[in-house]
């Protein structure tokens, strides 16, 4: 606790005053909280990691829908998961939250080891925020969270210097969490804590008007509340360039094949990529003998956190293919399957539907 700065408030005042903002301002009817079970919560944490409530909402309620149990997520074919997670992006969070569930299943006989910080946390996906956020909104023990939303109110609240990124800024932030948990009402705090930097101390324009700690937020006496928290170091994003080969046959269905477990687009069904047409001329020649090009359709980026993607679309047509081989299938856009597509790829091939060799509209 050493490293922990000097907090603004004692902790029963500092949860009184959340709790009584977060009781006539709060979110109180988020689907996941209208039955708090461990699974309903673990699936709405993981989608909320890196997204926004009202992005998560919909896929939240198909995704119960058609997994409303643990068990039946576990059973399910990955394909069909990262279906549901087509378009949520960081598609790592399906792989694993699918991974989680047959642990969860084979390990804990079907159930979240709710009962267990260290367990929760030793699940795919799962690190020491995202299960404190499960434990204390499923079974009200206290369990610490930092996410952040948190991150960024507690940086303000007591201007902490630095980028939480860094592991010593980290470690004052988890330290002014801990100190400020409380032992009762822990989901709605847990609830309340989030709310109040998704909805009040934003990263861009925080309503400290609004804002039951305006009086103490030594942010906001400076009048630096967009200087906290500091932001990560920024690089220049490097761009890459690949070519997609949309392949079709005489019925309009474009060849896909599956990409590999981990890395960009991991697990997920895509267009082959090449780096160059030299390289997608050589496939054809192995893999799709006398197969026609035709022109290039307009190239289109896709932003990673990491890279940006510029993508050329090479249509191509081939009246006959015998096999496809293993990890390949044809797709029918007009009809398409429950298959895990990245979101450029899906509007891509949605773009195709009816049947047409000429350059879509864009993605």
């Amino acid at each position: 606790m050493s490293e922990m700065p000097l907090p603004v408030l004692e902790p029963a005042t500092f949860q009184q005053r959340l709790l009584a903002w977060y009781d006539h301002a709060g979110r109180h009817d988020l689907p996941w909280q209208r039955q708090r079970t461990p699974y309903r919560v673990w699936v709405s944490e993981i989608m909320l990691q890196q997204t926004q409530v009202a992005t998560v909402i919909p896929y939240f309620e198909r995704f119960m829908a058609r997994f409303p149990t643990l068990e039946a997520l576990a059973e399910a074919a990955q394909d069909e998961v990262l279906h549901l997670w087509t378009g949520l992006g960081y598609y790592a969070r399906g792989r694993n939250l699918h991974k989680a569930a047959r642990k969860v299943l084979q390990e804990h006989a079907g159930e979240l080891p709710v009962e267990s910080l260290e367990a929760m946390a030793e699940l795919p996906g799962i690190g020491r925020s995202t299960a404190g956020a499960i434990i204390a909104q499923s079974s009200g023990r206290r369990a610490v969270i930092l996410d952040g939303n948190v991150k960024r109110s507690l940086a303000r609240l007591h201007a902490v210097e630095g980028w939480p990124g860094r592991p010593a800024v980290e470690r004052r932030l988890w330290a002014l969490a801990e100190h400020y948990t409380p032992e009762t009402r822990v989901a709605d705090y847990t609830q309340a804590v989030m709310d109040l930097g998704a909805t009040l101390c934003r990263r861009g324009t925080p309503e400290c008007v609004r804002c039951p700690f305006a009086d103490v937020c030594v942010a906001h006496a400076r009048g630096e509340e967009r200087r906290f928290p500091e932001s990560k170091p920024k690089k220049d994003l490097p761009t890459r360039t690949t070519l997609m080969l949309v392949l079709q046959n005489d019925a309009g269905h474009v060849l896909l094949e599956k990409r590999p477990a981990s890395g960009l687009w991991g697990g997920l069904w895509g267009l082959p990529q090449f780096d160059g047409l030299v390289a997608l001329r050589a496939w054809l020649d192995v893999h799709a003998t006398g197969a026609a090009l035709y022109p290039l359709w307009p190239s289109f980026s896709h932003t990673f956190s990491h890279f940006r993607l510029e993508i050329t679309p090479q249509p191509a047509r081939i009246d006959r293919l015998e096999s496809v081989g293993e990890g390949r299938c044809w797709y029918d856009p007009g009809n398409p399957e429950r298959l895990g597509l990245a979101a450029p790829i899906k509007s891509l091939l949605t773009s195709l539907a009816p049947f047409s060799l000429q350059a879509p509209a864009g993605p």
